[in-house]
């Protein structure tokens, strides 16, 4: 009888047990790399779900819904304001940005996150800068720190501080002109003229531009700036008009306004001075009146006075 070793299966026995084993190996090899994918996404997956939560605050926030922003806390969260002040648990937060949203109307926030780490399975921190527009007061922007908990499977902020920083700018100067900012309109002898005052280069300076419209239809327009000056410690603007003329006038306050004393050119070149009064009336109404009015060697009459109104 033959062998049962020198049976065909026999002979290759060998080589299958190889080929065996080393597919064992590969599937081991294989897995183990599959499995230290997953856990080397983990971190990621998780501060992406993380950000998605921040980005929900930024939505919440431009909602000026305060319950939604509220929602993002954690039951006993805490909330540090810039002056130390603590808003513990949602009822507490949410009545805080609700009365933000209700003194602040309009406003919205831009987020950039600085640095997002995890400390533990259940544990982030995050840092970052915030800004507010339209905002009021001194320029700057916000330095928060965020303490990120993960609560029933889902992450919600523990704590969260803040601390105001100023940016620099010539602002105090200008304070007094806030009220400025926004929309007005006033109506002359069948014209029209709508200006728009807002801040501009970190509230160094206010930017006021105007159309004027005619009874014709025919429309003018122009640009001026009104800033700080460090040398004279006054308020100065610069007029640029659409004839290619300009203007510079130096600001002197008066009792509910200011007296701009004016000296420029046309775009012919022909000088002109004037002297510019504006007084508040309230914080919806002022009037303008352009007197001792130049143009060359020629004595011009003073323009009527113009009551104008606020419309946004």
């Amino acid at each position: 009888m033959q062998s049962l070793l020198r049976t065909p299966i026999m002979r290759v026995w060998p080589k299958l047990t190889r080929l065996l084993l080393l597919s064992c190996v590969s599937m081991a090899i294989t897995s183990a790399n599959a499995a230290l994918a997953d856990d080397a996404n983990k971190p990621a997956d998780t501060l992406a779900e993380i950000r998605s939560g921040s980005e929900a605050f930024v939505k919440a926030f431009n909602e000026a819904d305060a319950k939604a922003v509220a929602a993002l806390w954690t039951q006993q969260g805490e909330y540090v304001d810039d002056a130390g002040q603590v808003f513990s648990g949602r009822e507490a937060i949410e009545k805080e940005y609700a009365k933000f949203f209700a003194e602040h109307k309009g406003a919205s926030i831009n987020l950039t996150i600085d640095s997002l780490r995890l400390v533990g399975d259940s544990i982030a921190i995050e840092e970052g800068r915030a800004e507010v527009e339209p905002s009021s007061g001194v320029p700057g922007y916000t330095l928060y720190t965020v303490v990120h908990s993960k609560v029933d499977g889902k992450w919600l902020m523990a704590s969260v501080r803040d601390r105001f920083v100023a940016k620099p700018s010539n602002y105090e100067g200008l304070a007094d002109l806030e009220w400025l900012i926004g929309t007005w309109v006033a109506e002359e002898r069948g014209a029209k003229m709508e200006s728009v005052c807002r801040w501009v280069a970190d509230k160094s300076f206010v930017e006021r531009t105007y159309t004027t419209t005619m009874h014709d239809g025919t429309k003018t327009s122009g640009v001026q700036l009104i800033g700080w000056n460090p040398v004279t410690k006054s308020v100065q603007s610069w007029n640029f008009s659409p004839d290619g003329g300009h203007a510079v006038g130096l600001w002197v306050p008066i009792d509910s306004g200011w007296r701009a004393n004016m000296r420029g050119m046309t775009g012919d070149g022909t000088i002109t001075t004037s002297i510019n009064v504006m007084t508040r009336l309230d914080d919806n109404a002022y009037s303008w009146q352009s007197v001792d009015r130049t143009a060359g060697d020629v004595a011009l009459p003073d323009s009527d006075e113009v009551v104008v109104k606020r419309q946004k």
